[in-house]
């Protein structure tokens, strides 16, 4: 349980760090974003990094489930 709160944790403060990163080389070109551009920015990553996990468990609960396999016919002709 600690161990995927480490996990968690890490990727989180990964996910702050580029925020700053990416404001920061923003900066020095001369880029100025609002806080609207900032949320927008933030949902957006999110949203796909939710829809990636979405897509993820899915393919792995079909996989899990038996719905990828072939269906074949019986081989005695019945």
């Amino acid at each position: 349980m600690s161990s995927n709160l480490l996990v968690v944790a890490g990727a989180i403060v990964a996910l702050v760090a580029t925020f700053v990163g990416i404001g920061m080389m923003w900066s020095q070109f001369g880029i100025n974003m609002t806080m609207h551009g900032w949320i927008a920015y933030g949902l957006g990553c999110g949203v796909s990094i939710a829809l990636a996990v979405a897509l993820f468990y899915l393919t792995f609960k079909s996989a899990r489930e038996g719905y990828d396999d072939i269906d074949r016919p019986d081989e005695h002709g019945e």
